[in-house]
């Protein structure tokens, strides 16, 4: 039996200098000081005429792609996981906690390439997907490969994933099919389709060489974009185009709004995080709040600890932050506003209501709160928010 021993430990690092190696670093780091970002001057994808689709298509599936259509709708909430997917490939490269960014259009143009890449990926974790033969994906036994772009219809298409007879040893052995993916975090759409790649389906410049022959578009990798005829070759998943990418709530505050959230400051203090994420619960209230906007925020490693203070520091001013643990979901519930989930938060305006109010209310203690209206939302001194213990019974039900 080998025993694996662990790599020698280097001489010149003694046990002190690799604990306080961070620190000397940190305190000359830039990366993770806190930055401001302008918002877009310009969208994030494009959709060309030519490849502009609608939502609620009724499609017939083609037969060679019938296979890949239902492996994909025989998945379970196979639709909420691939937008959600999605969403996390441009979180990822965004990197909110350490960047502070809220837009695809503040990546740089290397990260900007990799999106793609991070969003295969994604796909590939999500739905446990093979490794096929020749390409990178093997769906119902046949390979197939996944391709993203931020315009529709751009998808770069390499020599290996289709037949033609000029490109030899380079060329691909059969006609593959592809996961052609798309998303615009400026309107939260995003699309997958399904296409046959062919020679044909592909694009040909306008111009002919000098013997009269067509001439195929290659951009420097060799690759080519699907001709704009071949979208009626494409098979769109769940009806075409989608409308509910998950919400990039920064990316949608109003800039005023936005502002404010990410310039919150104590008096002759910088900007703390802690304060943004106050000010974040302030501003955005009535609607679920998501892990990565409060990490993006705070620009702090622990954003639900920045949640359960902000919690603190808001109720005397009459605002509950409610969670996913104990009464908060059940409380949501009886206000009738969404419920969190773990990674979730939502913050609302409470006053006291008598038990004959109208209004969506929960009892604790024997007094009625309810959602704040109208001048109650103006009241410069308003009712402090109760306090809702995980281990008490909220209604008469138990959290």
């Amino acid at each position: 039996m080998t025993i694996q021993m662990g790599l020698p430990f280097p001489q010149d690092a003694a046990q002190t200098g690799m604990q306080e190696s961070r620190a000397l670093a940190a305190k000359y780091s830039r990366r993770n000081s806190f930055r401001t970002w302008d918002l877009p001057s310009e969208p994030m994808s494009k959709m060309p005429r030519e490849w502009r689709i609608q939502s609620g298509l009724a499609q017939q599936v083609p037969d060679d792609l019938a296979p890949f259509v239902e492996w994909f709708y025989n998945q379970p909430e196979a639709r909420e996981r691939f937008r959600w997917a999605l969403r996390d490939s441009l979180d990822e490269l965004l990197d909110g906690q350490r960047t502070g960014r809220w837009a695809y259009q503040h990546l740089t143009k290397t990260e900007k390439t990799y999106l793609g890449t991070a969003v295969e990926v994604n796909l590939t974790k999500e739905f446990a997907i093979d490794n096929g033969a020749d390409l990178d994906w093997s769906i119902a036994g046949l390979d197939i490969d996944c391709k993203f772009s931020k315009d529709l219809g751009g998808w770069e298409i390499p020599m290996e994933m289709y037949l033609c007879a000029d490109h030899g040893e380079r060329g691909g052995r059969a006609d593959h099919a592809a996961v052609v993916t798309w998303m615009n975090d400026d309107t939260s759409h995003w699309a997958a389709g399904i296409v046959r790649i062919t020679d044909e389906r592909l694009r040909w410049k306008k111009e002919r060489d000098a013997y009269g022959d067509r001439v195929r578009a290659y951009n420097r990798d060799n690759k080519r974009k699907l001709s704009d005829g071949a979208k009626s070759e494409v098979y769109w998943l769940w009806g075409g185009r989608q409308t509910d990418l998950p919400t990039n709530l920064l990316r949608h505050l109003d800039p005023a709004a936005r502002e404010r959230i990410l310039t919150a400051s104590l008096p002759r203090r910088r900007s703390s995080g802690q304060q943004r994420v106050n000010q974040l619960f302030r501003e955005v209230q009535d609607r679920l709040i998501g892990r990565q906007t409060v990490l993006t925020v705070g620009q702090q490693d622990d954003a639900p600890k920045r949640a359960r203070d902000a919690r603190k520091a808001l109720r005397p001013k009459g605002i509950v932050v409610l969670g996913h643990q104990g009464s908060h979901p059940h409380v949501a519930r009886k206000l009738e506003l969404p419920a969190p989930t773990k990674g979730e938060w939502i913050s609302t305006r409470l006053v006291p209501v008598p038990s004959d109010d109208a209004r969506p209310k929960f009892s604790l203690d024997g007094q009625f709160w309810g959602r704040a209206q109208g001048k109650e939302l103006l009241d410069p001194e308003p009712v402090p928010a109760p306090d809702l213990p995980d281990d008490q019974e909220i209604d008469g039900q138990t959290p």
